[in-house]
């Protein structure tokens, strides 16, 4: 097997370890809420949401394309061909790849243990960016699409990235308005017994709309890789078993729970009734599938975020700003961290080159990745705890266990 055969399995394995911290990272998308109001139960809420991503990540290829055009240049200034320019630089474009890959795991694992729901999305196109920067400049980035329309990361990732939350925060606010004025007679036992049902149906469509947008993200990677190796060449489509690999990880990463994110969304930021649960998934569900459809590579967790802040808003409920500020501090960083983690794990895989480069970079995954998961140890959050009482602002980085109430 040559060099470069091997690294671009190195980059396939790596890119299907995103999607599995992808999964973890952003089950409190659908499911905080549900696991919150108690509609469904823990260990229930993310197999559902599992199943649902793994469905989700069939019904479309919009996203994948995305993201497959949307970062590096596939042209060079003559219009040369997209697999004759990315062939030719061979080895390094894999590791641009593999380097942004990495950027984009140390921020998930790093917010998850935080417990800051901070975006995947946007921590997977900073590291890339990032690393595409170091190997390519600045004109490596395809920044605008081709010129006439803001078709490139301008177009399909940051100006999303502005307005999805700011769009969830005012379908959510509304709807929760909405739904206590219609609901104001309706005895409370009643309102909550039917909105969870309510709760189960929408938090289902929000795993859904999630499969169908964040799944693809790798799915766009590998196949950029597969165009940079000259084993693909289709820049509009995907291979079946890219498909088939990234929707299966996401789902195992989806069952295992970010049980530290969860907490945070369905317990930190408002306290949530089964209404505003609804209201906020419903909400939710219907951003992110739109923009699934348009080919906005969107954060699902801006989405998720600002559709149960509308709900706290809307009831005209305490609303957490100090963890609302911390999380909106977590998004504008997390963009240029990724960038800046990208760039320089490329630049020690540059610097020691060929497939030794590749392997380092592995390396500096592993190494980082396994401090964390000792790290998170120290004060274990799961299924078991997720519910507890919201008594600190950071409880799930406490040096002790999170109590049980």
């Amino acid at each position: 097997m040559s060099s470069a055969a091997v690294i671009l399995a190195l980059v396939v394995v790596v890119a299907l370890t995103f999607d599995f911290t992808n999964g973890f990272h952003d089950t409190a998308n659908a499911m905080a809420t549900s696991i919150a109001t108690g509609a469904l139960r823990p260990k229930a809420a993310v197999a559902l949401s599992a199943v649902l991503n793994l469905v989700g990540a069939f019904l479309s290829v919009e996203v994948a394309v995305t993201v497959t055009n949307a970062v590096v240049k596939l042209q060079d200034s003559t219009g040369a061909p997209a697999q004759a320019l990315l062939v030719d630089q061979g080895q390094g474009l894999l590791l641009i790849v593999l380097a942004g890959l990495v950027g984009g795991i140390i921020w998930n694992l790093l917010t998850w243990l935080l417990g800051l729901p901070s975006s995947s999305s946007h921590a997977l196109f900073g590291g890339l960016v990032g690393a595409t920067i170091a190997g390519l400049g600045m004109s490596g980035v395809n920044w605008v699409g081709n010129g006439t329309k803001l078709d490139g990361v301008i177009g399909k990732v940051v100006m999303p990235a502005l307005l999805s939350p700011l769009i969830a925060v005012a379908i959510a606010g509304v709807g929760t308005w909405l739904i206590y004025r219609i609901t104001a007679g309706v005895e409370r036992r009643f309102q909550e017994r039917g909105f969870r049902w309510g709760q189960i149906g929408s938090a289902s469509l929000v795993s859904l709309a999630h499969g169908t947008n964040d799944a693809q993200k790798t799915m766009g990677v590998i196949t950029l890789a597969l165009i940079a190796s000259g084993s693909w060449s289709d820049t509009k489509s995907v291979p079946f078993w890219v498909k088939l690999t990234c929707a299966l990880a996401i789902a195992l990463g989806t069952y295992l729970g970010g049980w530290r994110i969860i907490r945070t969304l369905g317990k930190g930021l408002v306290e949530i009734d089964s209404p505003q649960g609804m209201a906020a998934e419903s909400s939710s569900a219907a951003v992110i599938l739109a923009s699934s459809h348009l080919g906005f590579a969107l954060s699902t967790t801006h989405v998720a975020t600002g559709s149960i802040l509308g709900t706290g808003i809307g009831r005209g409920a305490t609303v957490r700003w100090g963890v609302a500020g911390r999380m909106v501090l977590a998004w504008f960083v997390t963009f240029p961290a990724a960038g800046l983690v990208g760039a320089i794990t490329w630049y020690v895989g540059h610097a020691v080159g060929g497939l030794a480069g590749a392997f380092t970079v592995c390396a500096i995954l592993i190494g980082l990745a396994s401090w964390m998961w000792r790290r998170s140890r120290r004060a274990p959050v799961d299924h078991t705890n997720v519910n507890a009482d919201w008594t600190a602002p950071d409880p799930a980085a406490a040096t002790t266990p999170v109590p049980v109430h």
